[in-house]
């Protein structure tokens, strides 16, 4: 489905874009990947790592919030996997106006560019965060992923969909706790402070990541919101994993922190359903039969909801151990 075609990431020299870009020139043909992104140093670097394929590769410097400079780079794409953002909690919680600039200025750039450059799919990343937010950036996320939806009715005659791949923090990814733990255990330190004992999360790999957003180029009709089947586990049993006999004391929940990730609402399970491997949470709206993407799943329940404390697949210590060998904490 990617042969011979030309797909762009924003936001591509970070953790997912790399190892995205290395699935695709594993798995496909592609006639070009755009990596667009702001910083050079970090282009550099992805050039190095990846010198054995630039005939296929194309590094624009750019950023979101430029809708002129999205213009040209958009330019004869076929696919965008729309990856940038302001992530970090606390960044946007003091920075707010930047984070508003990025996360929604810069996801309706995206939907103008692609609408008026000729793109035929883009898949924008979400997060847990933008589920019932709590702080700015599960806000401005919600607001995307909104836009993003919507900008389906505004395609008209083209030929093009906008879709949603909704996860949480991948294993090992920056700022996450696993390299924070790691970090401390670095230091020698035997004490591992948890903010709450009942806290849970979704245990996903970038692999399984970049798997989704493929499944997502491959099927999305239009206005769909694809979520991975993944298992949950402890912070507590995570911890007792890295350094097992460590001391944890609990040292309060941070602000902007949920206790569980969530995936998917009460209210959404209207519209869900299940696969194997994945659930979908197709659009209310139907903008044209054309358009109208068909369930082939079994629909869930009224009343499900998916949330990292709800789960019925769990990681044990162990589980966790083996998991971690593939995590790449040294990044």
């Amino acid at each position: 489905m990617l042969n011979n075609k030309t797909i762009l990431i924003t936001g591509g020299t970070g953790s997912f874009g790399k190892a995205f870009t290395k699935y695709v020139l594993e798995h496909y043909e592609p006639k070009k990947i755009i990596i667009y992104s702001r910083d050079e140093f970090k282009q550099f670097m992805m050039q190095n790592e990846f010198k054995e394929h630039l005939s296929k590769l194309r590094f624009f410097i750019g950023d979101v919030r430029d809708k002129e400079r999205l213009m040209r780079a958009f330019e004869g794409v076929d696919y965008v996997v729309h990856a940038a953002a302001m992530k970090q909690v606390p960044a946007c919680e003091y920075n707010p106006a930047e984070a508003i600039k990025t996360n929604i200025h810069g996801a309706q750039n995206i939907i103008d560019a692609a609408l008026d450059c000729g793109v035929k799919k883009v898949v924008a990343l979400s997060t847990d965060k933008a589920v019932n937010p709590v702080n700015l950036y599960g806000g401005t996320k919600l607001v995307s992923d909104k836009l993003f939806i919507a900008a389906n009715a505004y395609a008209g005659s083209k030929d093009i969909s906008f879709s949603i791949v909704r996860y949480g923090n991948v294993a090992g990814s920056r700022g996450s706790v696993i390299p924070f733990f790691h970090n401390l255990m670095k230091q020698g330190k035997t004490e591992l402070p948890i903010t709450d004992y009942r806290m849970t999360r979704f245990w996903i790999s970038l692999r399984q990541g970049v798997e989704l957003v493929i499944k997502a180029l491959e099927e999305a009709k239009g206005g769909e919101t694809f979520i991975s089947k993944i298992p949950s586990f402890k912070i507590t049993d995570l911890a007792q994993a890295m350094c097992p006999g460590c001391t944890m004391p609990e040292v309060g929940i941070r602000e902007g922190e949920k206790l569980h990730e969530i995936m998917i609402t009460v209210e959404d399970s209207m519209t869900t359903y299940e696969y194997d491997k994945h659930y979908i949470v197709y659009p209310q709206m139907v903008w044209s039969e054309s358009r109208k993407a068909v369930p082939t799943g079994k629909k869930v329940e009224d009343g499900f909801s998916y949330s990292s404390d709800n789960n019925t697949v769990w990681l044990t210590v162990e589980e966790i151990k083996e998991l971690l060998k593939d995590v790449d904490l040294e990044k």
